[in-house]
């Protein structure tokens, strides 16, 4: 069986890249004519393939369920994650495979990296189980979504955060100009310090941060609210060069199938992940871990994208309004190639 090695990024980058990320959102639209992936992917995969991956979960989810040793190809695995490292890696050309959200890949078209999004994960009974909650400030007086008028409030550019904030403000019957919006990185405990400190009056906060945040600072009022709309879209995030590589495009659809095995494992061993993952690998403890298990509920793998690219289309079209951006087809971001592949490795009974 191939080796596998992890392939860390400097950590002397991160920075840069988070930056650059950032940057991008401010830069000017680039016309982008994405091509059409359309060539047959080859039924068999040459063992001798590598592609690189940048998701540390999906290692971790692939190793606690048996699966990594059984890859038949060969991985470098590169420790990033999210949009920002993920594409600036994509145009060092020094990446296949990422974890992404749904915003990314609408932000990469729009400044000049062409990408295709090969796989899609969402949450059963996503109302009930969010990704986020809106933190509030102590002394913010905001009570539901209207209240949000005249507020400041943590905005993060080219990211699932910032998108969710433009999706609040449109609940709400509000726009851009009704609040001010503070540009600040989503990572870590910036937005529950900001909150905190009240450099913002609300945040939208994932993770352990809807737990911490209020238990912090709740004593000097701090709260979170529910959004009530759907914020789950999980995506494997490719750029477009690889899937048009006949062998990568090989190897990536047998890790479809294995990142479906990983993710029906993961859901139906919820200690041992807690254990393995936030507990072992991320340090959390045993209580964060089941709580971040029981809010995310079930993942719900379709096999059919036309809801997917539907609900994608409204957020493309939101964002061009709301960032001065052109519109464009939202089933470009998508190689339907491998609409399926994800589904059926489940419903041929893997991952038990």
């Amino acid at each position: 069986m191939p080796r596998h090695p992890r392939v860390a990024l400097a950590a002397a980058l991160a920075v840069p890249l988070l930056l650059a990320g950032c940057a991008d959102s401010t830069s000017p639209t680039t016309t982008v004519d994405a091509e059409k992936v359309s060539a047959k992917i080859p039924a068999k995969v040459d063992p001798d393939t590598t592609i690189t991956v940048g998701s540390p979960e999906i290692q971790i989810a692939l190793k606690l369920s048996g699966q990594l040793d059984k890859l038949p190809f060969k991985v470098k695995w590169a420790n990033v994650s999210g949009g920002p490292q993920c594409s600036e890696a994509f145009r060092a050309h020094s990446l296949d495979v990422c974890s992404a959200a749904e915003i990314p890949s609408i932000h990469a078209h729009w400044t000049g990296l062409d990408t295709k999004l090969v796989a899609a994960k969402f949450r059963k009974d996503p109302i009930d189980h969010p990704t986020y909650e809106l933190g509030i400030a102590p002394g913010a007086d905001i009570g539901t979504l209207k209240d949000l008028r005249g507020k400041k409030i943590a905005y993060s550019p080219g990211q699932a955060q910032g998108a969710l904030v433009l999706r609040i403000l449109a609940k709400a019957g509000l726009g851009k100009d009704d609040v001010e919006l503070v540009e600040l990185p989503s990572t870590g405990d910036v937005y529950p310090t900001a909150l905190g400190s009240g450099q913002v009056d609300a945040a939208p906060l994932g993770g352990v941060n809807i737990k911490r945040y209020p238990a912090k600072y709740g004593k000097d009022g701090a709260k979170t609210i529910q959004h009530g709309l759907r914020d789950d879209p999980g995506h494997l995030w490719v750029p477009t060069e690889s899937v048009k590589d006949p062998r990568k495009a090989a190897a990536i659809r047998e890790f479809v199938k294995f990142w479906a095995r990983a993710a029906a494992w993961v859901d139906r061993h919820p200690t041992e992940w807690i254990e393995g993952y936030y507990v072992k690998d991320q340090g959390l403890t045993r209580e964060d871990g089941e709580y971040l298990v029981k809010g995310a509920g079930h993942p719900d793998i379709p096999a059919d994208w036309t809801s997917a690219i539907a609900r994608q289309q409204k957020t493309v079209d939101l964002l061009a309004k709301e960032t001065g951006r052109k519109s464009f087809d939202a089933e470009v971001l998508f190689d339907r190639r491998y609409e399926s592949v994800a589904a059926d490795a489940i419903k041929a009974g893997a991952g038990s």
